[in-house]
């Protein structure tokens, strides 16, 4: 059983679905998954990124692991669906990829302790944490370099499943750029809900990024983006 949001003939579908045989079926009715357009799974009110959560990716940058989570917000109006497009701005000189996975929160919680993480989650979706990183160097705030339109693709869908050991992988115009496993997460994702619900109130349909594995790189126009996670499924973006 999936969650999600997709629009055939016009009409805009949201809520369970299943997905069997290469076709969705949502409340009795049957679509090709070829002929729906899925939209982003949600629409969050915020979104919280989190920075170096990989002990593979801390080695990569020859970094010490942090000792807590280190958290950035990006703005839900960067969010942009499955085969949608990935813009490049004219301001930063070069933009990154960072596939993801994502937490979609389920209803609203604070101070959720990590034993009961599970009953506030909704579900995972694939995330792609695009970063204008000239301007990240050069100082500019995360919150901004991260929150260009179109800067935080999601989706296609949203499902559950066991978020401890999943393979995740990056390709870049069919080449896979990023390989890595969940299990490489620093903190995993009760320790990030205890962890930011302490901060915040978390409301239904937020969405929490748990960091990316090593090997980002640079996208540049005419790109192809892919993020797939084991058991999630796989989220396509075009860049211009």
């Amino acid at each position: 059983m999936a969650y999600g949001r997709f629009v055939y003939a016009g009409e805009v579908f949201e809520g369970y679905f299943e997905l069997s045989g290469g076709k969705i079926i949502y409340d009795g009715l049957e679509f090709e998954i070829e002929a729906v357009k899925f939209l982003p799974p949600v629409k969050p009110e915020k979104i919280i990124g989190v920075a170096l959560n990989y002990e593979d990716h801390a080695k990569e940058l020859g970094m010490e692991v942090p000792k807590e989570p280190a958290l950035f917000l990006k703005s839900p109006s960067s969010v942009v669906g499955n085969e949608d497009y990935i813009i490049l701005p004219p301001k930063p000189k070069r933009v990154d990829y960072e596939g993801e996975l994502a937490v979609v929160i389920r209803k609203r919680c604070k101070n959720v302790s990590k034993e009961d993480a599970e009953d506030y989650i909704l579900g995972y979706t694939c995330f792609n944490d695009v970063t204008a990183r000239d301007l990240q160097q050069a100082g500019w705030q995360w919150d901004i370099v991260k929150s260009f339109d179109t800067f935080s693709p999601m989706g296609p869908y949203v499902v559950n499943v066991d978020p401890s050991n999943l393979r995740i992988r990056t390709y870049l115009n069919g080449k896979v750029v990023q390989d890595s496993s969940t299990k490489n997460l620093i903190f995993d994702v009760p320790t990030l809900i205890e962890y930011i619900s302490s901060l915040m109130t978390l409301k239904k349909y937020d969405v929490i990024a748990t960091g990316t594995p090593p090997g980002v790189g640079a996208l540049k126009r005419g790109d192809v983006v892919e993020v797939e996670i084991e058991g999630v499924g796989r989220l396509k973006n075009y860049v211009r």
